[in-house]
């Protein structure tokens, strides 16, 4: 009996069943990436992987290629539920009812992202650019410390280390007064802080949510994407952080010296803030927190507009659940507007093909397009495709620069003296359409010119990029062989 099972398999045509299945792979496979819509040259991509590789571009899709994460009608639903009656009609009443008034460029730009659903500039009573990271982290561990309410924290990198601990440390201090502490980490950006790590916190009568995790199911095998890279801050609903420092060592010269990440981070006071809160609350419940909703609570998250002054403040949200990109189309509309310069900081420049296009009309249109990347990035894979686009780039004009006493993580763009942006989207094509970002838009010159001189600043510690004729003919391939990937970086 037992030898006749040998006899038997081998008797089947397996040549057929083999090919069968590869057919029945190809038509599942091909019709699934087919009805999601991608640019052709994606499609076209997948397909070619789908049909050399089997196995392997399966894995491969599962890990990395699903875009669009169906939460949108969760999300919405819940806020229309609990933001009914008085308290809807408070939301709108305590606004200010007197919105910026902008120059003109400046209005087409905000017009672009509003007319997304990303709300028109509201009046920020204070704005400061903090300088790096240690700035930063005191900076939110003396609004921690003044809370007299609520204190919300949503962050990508929340880090085992001194830095992460401090500010641990500071919401467990918080909580101990009876302040209402939420912390959202990223389950993947944050898995190195073992769960012993915010037991502290949770001891002391605060609420740690890990979003998005990763479930070994059908429905939760997107290891890499939608991932929120947001890093917020909301303290009382009256101040809030926003930018692109993570809560780790690197981002401290105190305890990285000079090999600190270079970053940039914005505290905003006021109206804009309560952007920053809904974002948060809606990211928390969607990680199965819960919310008071009645009009008392809310009017402690969401205070009233305390005056109709002060500096034009755009936030920009975007995510897998929205499909019209937001951050990206503001982008393009920025190139499109620029006049005289366009400087932005990026620590990936892995741009789509519109954005490429859009930084290469803006040269030919004699706008001043330059660009800082770091010499030495935290991915070598994503930094070796960036090299690719960096050289090409350069080729068509855009000054690219190469930043050298370390990792360049600062996320900023300046448009003339019309706008100047700081966030936590970088450009590519993840940031874009992958993960959750948020980025602030600044209508006002003396910001702008701030961050300008920041760019400068940052400019004489960086380098011109090296061409391929300063690398070899390997690293070369090797980088060409990486672009490949861009569209999932």
């Amino acid at each position: 009996m037992l030898t006749a099972m040998p006899d038997a398999l081998a008797t089947l045509p397996w040549s057929k069943i083999v090919t069968a299945l590869y057919l029945a792979w190809l038509l599942g496979a091909g019709a699934t990436v087919l009805t999601q819509r991608r640019s052709p040259t994606a499609t076209l991509a997948w397909l070619l992987a789908f049909a050399a590789l089997p196995v392997v571009s399966g894995i491969y899709y599962v890990v990395f290629g699903p875009r669009r994460l169906r939460r949108r009608k969760l999300r919405y639903g819940l806020a229309r539920r609990n933001l009914a009656g008085d308290v809807a009609g408070y939301l709108r009443g305590s606004r200010c009812p007197d919105p910026p008034v902008l120059a003109p460029e400046a209005a087409v730009l905000a017009g672009v992202v509003s007319r997304l659903g990303q709300g028109w500039p509201t009046h920020a009573a204070g704005v400061a650019i903090l300088e790096d990271g240690d700035a930063c982290t005191a900076a939110i561990e003396a609004a921690i410390a003044g809370a007299r309410h609520h204190v919300h924290c949503e962050y990508y990198i929340w880090a085992a280390d001194g830095t992460g601990t401090r500010v641990r440390d500071a919401l467990a201090a918080a909580a101990r007064r009876g302040v209402q502490v939420r912390a959202l980490r990223d389950a993947v950006g944050s898995g190195g802080a073992p769960r012993a790590f915010w037991a502290a916190l949770e001891a002391a009568g605060g609420a740690v949510l890990a979003f998005n995790p990763v479930r070994l199911a059908p429905r939760g095998l997107n290891f890499a994407n939608f991932r929120t890279h947001r890093k917020i801050v909301v303290v009382d609903g009256v101040t809030g952080f926003v930018g692109g420092n993570n809560l780790h060592d690197e981002a401290s010269a105190a305890a990285s010296g000079e090999a600190a990440w270079r970053d940039a981070h914005a505290r905003l006071e006021g109206e804009p803030v309560r952007r920053l809160q809904r974002l948060f609350l809606e990211d928390w419940v969607y990680a199965g927190g819960t919310v008071p909703a009645d009009l008392a609570s809310v009017k402690q998250y969401f205070p009233p507009a305390a005056a109709c002054g002060g500096v034009p403040v755009q936030v920009l949200a975007s995510g897998p659940d929205d499909a019209n990109a937001p951050i990206h189309a503001f982008l393009l509309a920025a190139l499109a507007l620029a006049k005289r310069r366009a400087w932005i900081q990026t620590p990936y420049l892995v741009p789509d093909e519109p954005l490429e296009s859009a930084l290469r009309v803006a040269v030919l249109r004699g706008v001043d397009v330059q660009v800082i990347v770091p010499r030495r990035g935290d991915s070598r894979l994503v930094g070796a495709a960036s090299r690719t686009y960096c050289e090409a780039l350069g080729r068509a004009g855009v000054r690219i620069f190469e930043y050298l006493p370390g990792m360049l993580h600062a996320k900023t763009l300046v448009v003339d003296e019309t706008c100047a942006v700081v966030g936590t989207a970088n450009l590519d094509n993840r940031s874009f359409r992958l993960n959750f970002e948020v980025a602030s838009a600044f209508y006002d010159a003396g910001v702008v010119e701030e961050l300008a001189a920041r760019f400068e600043a940052d400019r004489g510690r960086s380098a011109p990029f090296r061409g391929r004729d300063e690398r070899s003919r390997l690293s070369a391939f090797l980088e060409s062989v990486a672009r490949l990937t861009s569209p999932v970086l």
